[in-house]
């Protein structure tokens, strides 16, 4: 029994040790094969055809962060939704039942309260 729990991770690192040989041949052979021509038009950046112009450094306004923020809180928060709501039917059968949609009515709350707050703030107002 020792050996064939032992086998089963053997097999795994042979199938580790073969993914990473894998990798290290396509890499090796890529440096072997791919043509090394340095210079002229490979070091342009090229965007849509239009040859750059100036530099390549730009500020973003602050409320483009604060939309991506916003939209990670949101998406996280179906991260804890998703599972309690598959679930639910789960405890509605014990004793969980009720304190589970409790909590989860308060963090919805919460979530809730944070959005109304970025609204009142003018975060959310495109100009």
């Amino acid at each position: 029994m020792l050996n064939q729990y032992y086998g089963d991770y053997i097999t795994v690192a042979v199938f580790i040790g073969l993914g990473g040989l894998l990798v290290a041949g396509a890499i090796g052979a890529n440096k072997l094969i791919a043509p090394k021509a340095p210079g002229g038009f490979k070091d342009v950046a090229y965007e849509s055809g239009i040859e750059p112009i100036g530099g390549g450094w730009n500020q973003s306004h602050i409320r483009y962060y604060i939309f991506a923020l916003l939209f990670l809180i949101f998406d996280v928060e179906a991260v804890f939704i998703f599972p309690w709501a598959i679930q639910l039917e789960f405890f509605a059968d014990n004793d969980l039942g009720l304190a589970a949609l409790v909590i989860m009515f308060l963090f919805i709350l919460t979530l809730v309260e944070g959005l109304v707050y970025a609204i009142r703030k003018g975060v959310l107002r495109w100009e």
